[in-house]
């Protein structure tokens, strides 16, 4: 007998003698043999069907069909009847026993009796005879089938050219099968490559995207135990990030350095390690005492291992070649794909860093604006900031001056969010250490211009408005470096106020006009930065300085807490479902009515007073 026998022989009963066949019955066997092995391409199935056909001219007790491993140059089972389930683990090397001495002599081997045969295994005493045919494709062996019998001579050389003769038929159809089978393989797992590949771009958290890759790589290796192991902050040691064992999600907390055991010697080589026998390898750790064959695939990104991935089997011999190029390929898609959910997850915890900041810089500069406006006996203050982001480069202020007198600083910085926010707050400290030597409005500016370009930052200034109301002689000072012209309302009418000049921080000799307007109860000082005018809708019309006026002129007899409100609900109005693109900032003075009238003119330094205002 071959080394596959049966351990516990079939009974001979009901097995009839073979008996010799005519010629005739000899062409029937071949056309019944030609139709179903031309037409099938499933292995199993074409090998039942010649098992099947082959009995009806030879009656077997044990049938086996071994197919050749190039590899490994040993004899595998493929398919067998009568015997054990645990003879299909054997492996026969070519030369060994009756199947490897047909498959190396290329010739079929007819034994009467094994026992007088020398190179015979004795798997089972009570097998007498054997017929072992090579299967031969395109001159080259694929494998052997093999028969045996309890009977002594059971098998006749007139079975032995039968068989010889149908031999290479049966395996071209073997190799087609096989043929057919790889590309089916191919073919799926080329369609789990490209839904990794489209699933991968979309996973950005990094343990879904783990137990993603798990999955859909058991669609195209049954493997029993597979792990992800990625590199610590250090780059030397591995650590189990993601494990499955037979199917199951478990936490391994085993860290593995570099260089050590299969996965270590995978990530520092930078090349896949594939093991058909663990407990041949020298570098092999006992993990998992049940593995018998590893597939280690490094994971490599720019030419850097961030990890490896690991498979294993109870098998010896399991993972193959294809096995090995499919973990391959999928290793670079998974290795960005990491490294893609790893940035997602910095970048997320980035941002959750900057929002806290950005939450306590908002605080800060909250504090930093005045809590409340100034109470004044003649006149009503009012004043909103609306930040286009979280914090903005828009600032207010409210100044005490000796006299009853008020400065009032509106000022806008350029840039957005926390570089403007904190030029602004450089800004409102210049002003403040200012206030002590109670500066007029166009000393106030050159003060600020000088200090900003001693201090200069590239493409950074500020527009700002400063104006000194007085209490006692009811008069509006007004110097302005770049920001809108405000409006002044008197008695319904709105009028620009013609003050303007340079922004600071650009230009050290700029100079700057300062307007003074004597005011009556019931006018109205409306200052605002350009946010207000350049709010847009969603069809990029701005909402215009004129909206401003015709708002002022409807609501000049209302409180100054309303006329804000009334801006600001306008714009809010205009530009809704548009996100601000800029700060936007109101301040209002309002003479009561009943405060009396100044009695000097308006004047400027500048200019007469008939040019300091403009009817609008």
């Amino acid at each position: 007998m071959s080394s596959v026998v049966k351990t516990g022989a079939a009974k001979t009963s009901g097995i009839h003698p073979a008996t010799e066949l005519g010629s005739s019955g000899v062409e029937h066997f071949l056309l019944r043999l030609a139709d179903p092995i031309n037409t099938s391409l499933d292995l199993d199935t074409l090998l039942q069907t010649v098992a099947e056909l082959v009995r009806q001219v030879i009656p077997f007790e044990i049938f086996a069909i071994l197919l050749l491993n190039e590899r490994t140059q040993d004899l595998r089972m493929r398919f067998q009847i009568g015997h054990a389930p645990d003879v299909e683990r054997l492996r026969i090397k070519v030369g060994k026993g009756i199947t490897g001495r047909a498959v190396e002599r290329r010739e079929t081997v007819l034994v009467s009796d094994v026992t007088r045969d020398s190179d015979y295994i004795d798997a089972h005493p009570d097998v007498k005879s054997e017929l072992a045919v090579p299967l031969v494709a395109k001159n080259r062996v694929i494998g052997v089938i093999d028969i045996q019998s309890s009977q002594l001579d059971y098998f006749k050389e007139e079975h032995s050219r039968l068989l010889t003769l149908v031999a290479s038929r049966i395996a071209t159809a073997i190799e087609n099968a096989r043929l057919y089978t790889r590309v089916a393989r191919q073919a799926q797992t080329l369609q789990v490559l490209n839904e990794i590949s489209r699933d991968l771009t979309s996973i950005l958290n990094l343990d879904q995207l783990l137990k993603r890759i798990g999955d859909l790589l058991n669609r195209v290796i049954d493997f029993q135990m597979f792990s992800i192991l990625l590199l610590d902050q250090t780059g030397q040691i591995l650590q189990h990030r993601f494990s499955l064992r037979f199917k199951e999600n478990i936490q391994l907390k085993h860290d593995i350095p570099m260089g050590r055991g299969l996965v270590g010697a995978a990530a520092s080589e930078k090349r896949t390690i594939l093991v058909p026998d663990v407990t041949k390898d020298s570098r092999y750790i006992m993990v998992n005492p049940e593995t018998r064959s590893e597939l280690c695939v490094p994971l490599i990104y720019k030419d850097i291992v961030i990890g490896v991935l690991d498979l294993e089997h109870t098998r010896r011999g399991y993972f193959n070649e294809d096995n090995m190029r499919t973990v391959v390929t999928l290793a670079a898609q998974v290795a960005i794909a990491i490294e893609n959910a790893r940035l997602y997850e910095r970048i997320a915890r980035e941002e959750q860093r900057m929002e806290r900041e950005l939450s306590m810089a908002r605080v800060v500069q909250q504090h930093l604006l005045p809590p409340c406006c100034p109470v004044m006996p003649s006149a009503e203050l009012a004043a909103k900031f609306t930040p286009a982001h979280a914090i903005g480069g828009d600032m207010y202020d409210f100044l005490t001056y000796t006299g009853g007198r008020v400065g009032i600083a509106v000022g806008d910085v350029s840039g957005k969010g926390a570089p403007a926010a904190l030029f602004a707050a450089l800004v409102g400290g210049m002003v403040r250490s200012m206030t002590s030597l109670e500066p007029s409005p166009a000393e106030m500016l050159a003060s600020i211009n000088l200090s900003l370009n001693e201090r200069r930052i590239d493409a950074q200034f500020v527009s700002m408005l400063y104006s000194v109301w007085d209490e006692d002689r009811k008069m509006m000072q007004i110097a302005n470096s770049g920001q809108p012209r405000p409006i002044y309302c008197h008695q319904g009418k709105t009028q620009i106020v013609e003050a303007t000049g340079l922004p600071l921080g650009l230009f050290e000799d700029a100079e700057y006009d300062e307007v003074t307007l004597n005011a009556h109860p019931g006018d109205v000082f409306v200052f605002f930065s350009d946010g207000i005018i350049d709010a847009v809708n969603h069809k990029d019309h701005q909402f215009g300085r004129g909206r401003v006026e015709e708002i002022v002129r409807k609501n000049c007899d209302k409180s100054a807490d309303d006329l804000v409100t009334a801006i600001f609900a306008a714009v809010d109005e205009h530009s809704a479902g548009v996100s601000p693109f800029d700060d936007e900032t109101v301040v209002v003075v309002k003479i009561k009515e009943n405060g009396a009238p100044a009695s000097a003119t308006s004047t400027s330094k500048r200019s007469k007073t008939s040019r300091a205002l403009r009817n609008v």
